[in-house]
């Protein structure tokens, strides 16, 4: 194979879209496919065909790379693209959709004789559009080479994990990683809402711990999108970390271990998806911590 394939992209909500146009970029031929056709047709100006069917997609295809919001999605669209699957044809998945599923949509590449690569990605919307995500990925060694020009497309790096994709560790470490960003976001929706209760304003905070070990620039960053009303369009979703978040916590409780940061943080970003919010960034769970609007 060359380091110019014919890529099919199924999913192209945020991370999909952006990853579609980086490999169109990099001279990859892309064909994409997404459940709302709409979504999916402004990537036509990028050269990329728009596909009718997950089957129309992945014919012809090298590399199939998924990207939709769950384990169970994955498995829907790629049974529906089975008619068009080659044998031999390189798996690249990369929804975030936790441990037991890899565990079957392993199976279901090994039933339909394709190469399953394990490649959860870590980024938000901008390092997407930029190419500048960081792919977790775990696959076979000597396979690696037709999959390595489709990573370099999308990621700035690639963290190889193992040899064993259906193993699910690039999955088990995105967890881990997500788990931290989950629970951060969750904390400086707090530091805001406290703030607001009690009449301190947040600048001072900031101030206060300005330059030392409790500085962080994702703290900032985060909570600027708060306070300057700048909640869409998301970097990384409520609906998709609220998903993220329970997998954390089922992972983490089929292994006997309580995570109760999670846990909480998965109740509030469910809060805030009921009070309307679901589309928007994350950090929009900081409106979760008010009965209903947080006051003036």
């Amino acid at each position: 194979m060359t380091d110019k394939s014919t890529v099919s992209v199924l999913g192209t909500g945020i991370m999909g879209a952006a990853m579609a146009r980086n490999l169109a970029r990099a001279g990859h031929t892309v064909h994409a496919w997404n459940r709302t056709r709409a979504k999916a047709e402004p990537l036509a100006a990028d050269g990329i065909t728009i596909a009718d069917s997950p089957a129309d997609a992945v014919r012809d295809a090298d590399v199939v790379l998924t990207m939709v919001h769950d384990g169970p999605a994955v498995l829907e669209a790629m049974r529906a693209a089975a008619p068009g699957l080659r044998t031999g044809t390189a798996w690249v998945q990369s929804t975030t959709a936790g441990v037991d599923a890899v565990e079957d949509l392993a199976a279901f590449a090994r039933d339909h004789g394709l190469v399953f690569f394990d490649a959860p990605v870590l980024g938000t919307r901008q390092p997407a559009e930029a190419g500048q995500l960081t792919v977790l990925a775990a696959g076979p060694d000597a396979h690696r080479g037709a999959v390595r020009p489709v990573l370099d497309a999308v990621g700035v790096r690639t963290v190889w994990t193992g040899e064993d994709g259906a193993a699910g560790t690039a999955t088990r470490l995105k967890l881990v990683a997500n788990s931290w960003v989950i629970a951060a976001t969750a904390a400086a929706g707090e530091v805001l809402a406290l703030s607001k209760a009690l009449d301190v304003d947040p600048d001072d905070f900031f101030g206060l711990i300005a330059g030392g070990p409790l500085d962080m620039g994702y703290l900032r960053a985060k909570s600027a999108l708060v306070l300057e009303d700048r909640l869409t369009p998301p970097q990384f979703g409520v609906a998709t970390a609220a998903k993220d978040a329970r997998l954390i916590v089922e992972a983490g409780a089929k292994r006997g271990v309580r995570l109760d940061v999670a846990a909480a943080s998965a109740d509030r970003l469910e809060r805030a998806i009921v009070q309307g919010h679901a589309d928007e960034d994350m950090v929009a769970a900081y409106f979760a911590s008010f009965e209903d609007q947080p006051p003036a």
